[in-house]
């Protein structure tokens, strides 16, 4: 059952004693507890029948007793057990599970890990409640998602717009949904997003962003990519290392796997990029080919330095500049 799957039973008023929400990914868990906290209840029935707690302050004698109470002036009593994982005592519930009350639903979400499912408990889950699994999607699957969320809003993308979205914002479906809910605010219905509207309005300087200096960089224009490393560096606050050269690890592996798959066809290597469309794979070949398998393992060894030194390891606090210096000369091959 998808989280699509359990909201459409939730609005035709099909309810289960017991949701357990858990996996790697908490978007889609937080999508369907969040639909659950929202309209199950009208606000009236809310104060009396709803309850929200935690699993690092809560124990199952706890979650029991408020699901045993009878509801009062409802149909329902929705109990919401979020940070899950958290719980010493989650394992106890088992009882619950095994005879749950039919005028309470009770809403179990275990976050960034799936519940083990070879234990009684998991086995117990899979016959008596609604067990969804919700699971990271994978890179090339990012700005199709993307795509098919901005539709659901009433709007368009341009493909090269989701993917410089996903490039962007990474895999963090919670952190694309709030800047994408922001961007449309500002795009007239009708119109399709371009990557002009992404770089306006996601924060993505036109001069001065990753994409520029991985382009600068791919391309070895040294004078481009010294101005955008000084311009990072002296404003490390909305440029934070860790992310730059995170990004830039990112950029060089699909510079590897262009370099290795150099015969393959833009549309199948844009897939083994996990690119939505082939829009940026010829800069990706064109990095490729100034980027001897040589040359990538030293810039490899520089970013895993520089990976360290964002991180705190071997530099002094403020120095910026030195994080991305042997970088640069990595890159450049001096």
């Amino acid at each position: 059952m998808t989280h699509e799957d359990i909201i459409k039973d939730i609005k035709q008023g099909k309810f289960h004693p017991v949701y357990f929400l858990h996996g790697d990914e908490p978007y889609f868990i937080d999508v369907v507890s969040d639909y659950i906290e929202k309209n199950v209840l009208t606000e009236g029935e809310k104060a009396f029948n709803q309850v929200v707690v935690y699993g690092k302050d809560t124990e199952f004698k706890t979650i029991i007793d408020e699901a045993r109470q009878f509801p009062m002036m409802s149909s329902y009593r929705v109990i919401i057990l979020k940070e899950a994982q958290d719980m010493k005592t989650l394992q106890d519930l088992a009882s619950y599970v095994e005879k749950p009350s039919n005028q309470s639903i009770l809403v179990i979400c275990h976050k960034y890990k799936k519940v083990d499912k070879r234990t009684k408990f998991a086995k117990l889950l899979d016959s008596k409640a609604v067990v969804f699994e919700s699971k990271k999607l994978y890179q090339d699957k990012i700005a199709p998602w993307i795509t098919s969320y901005i539709r659901n809003l009433g709007h368009s993308i341009q493909p090269a717009a989701a993917d410089l979205l996903s490039e962007y914002l990474g895999s963090d479906l919670s952190k694309i949904t709030n800047e994408v809910d922001k961007l449309v605010l500002n795009v007239k219905k009708g119109e399709s997003i371009t990557i002009e509207d992404v770089k306006d309005q996601i924060g993505v300087s036109k001069d001065f962003d990753v994409f520029e200096l991985q382009k600068a960089l791919g391309d070895k224009n040294f004078a481009k990519s010294s101005l955008i490393v000084r311009y990072f560096s002296e404003n490390a606050s909305a440029n934070h290392p860790v992310v730059i050269v995170g990004s830039l690890y990112s950029y060089f592996n699909k510079v590897f796997i262009t370099a290795m798959n150099a015969k393959e066809s833009d549309q199948n290597l844009a897939k083994l990029l996990g690119l939505g469309t082939a829009f940026f794979v010829k800069d990706y070949k064109v990095a490729a080919n100034n980027y001897p398998p040589s040359q990538l393992k030293k810039v490899f060894q520089a970013l895993k330095k520089a990976d360290l030194n964002s991180k705190g390891v071997g530099v002094r606090r403020g120095e910026n500049s030195a994080i991305y210096k042997d970088i640069l000369i990595a890159c450049m091959g001096y």
